[in-house]
């Protein structure tokens, strides 16, 4: 048996399991269920890139001396400032460790909800529903099905007011957290682009929307469950 049977026949056996507490809407739980026990998996590496920000923090003013000292040399100020990373052990690429742990596992959920068959056999995961909208199903096929005030839709509308108001509170915290340095403080000069980044990230929540509305509904049940526990994760993290 192929990864991708298992892994249907697990979702199955867990959507039963949970039908008689949430009925037609088992299979969205046990999407959500999945979702939260990856979170868990990877908490450890939230934990370490959690660390990571605040000892990349503290390292600031010493980068801003080296930035006075290697001022006039790029390259030496590059190699400085790499070698007091490796010597205080700070990884400047932690913070994305936890995303990309995860990415295997929305992959796999979104080969289930969008193939048609599964180990050579019809795929039954399809024909599970959140409410009015099957799991499988787009947003594009919701509104062909019944338009913005048809079940489905109702379903999407909610998913995306439910994003929008995740997304603000990640926003305000993170344009709180990432607000960049004045120019010629030294923090942050010394890695090219580290600006524009600081400018484009906390917008970086509201492309959870996008994802919602291309992407099959069980696949966006992943990315909303997962946007929100990284937003409660790093309000109690990064405070």
């Amino acid at each position: 048996m192929s990864v991708f049977s298992i892994s249907a026949s697990l979702v199955e056996q867990l959507a039963d399991l949970l039908h008689p507490f949430f009925g037609a809407n088992a299979a969205a739980t046990a999407v959500i269920l999945f979702t939260a026990l990856v979170r868990l998996l990877v908490l450890p590496l939230s934990l370490a890139a959690a660390r990571g920000q605040k000892a990349r923090a503290a390292l600031q003013p010493k980068i801003a001396e080296l930035r006075r000292k290697h001022g006039r040399s790029p390259e030496r100020l590059q190699r400085a400032v790499l070698e007091l990373h490796a010597e205080e052990k700070v990884s400047p690429l932690s913070g994305c460790l936890p995303s990309l742990c995860q990415l295997p596992a929305f992959f796999l959920l979104y080969h289930l909800f969008s193939s048609s068959s599964i180990g050579g056999q019809a795929n039954e995961l399809l024909d599970h529903r959140l409410f009015a909208a099957p799991l499988g199903g787009r947003w594009a096929d919701a509104l062909g099905a019944g338009g913005i005030a048809g079940g489905a839709g109702l379903v999407y509308l909610g998913l995306f007011a439910f994003v929008t108001a995740v997304a603000v509170f990640a926003y305000r915290r993170t344009k709180r957290t990432t607000a960049p340095a004045p120019s010629g403080s030294g923090v942050g000069d010394d890695v090219p682009g580290l600006r524009a980044v600081a400018r484009v990230l906390p917008f970086m929540s509201f492309f959870t929307l996008v994802t919602v509305a291309v992407v099959p509904l069980a696949a966006a049940l992943y990315v909303v469950t997962s946007t929100t526990w990284s937003a409660v994760e790093r309000a109690v993290l990064y405070r």
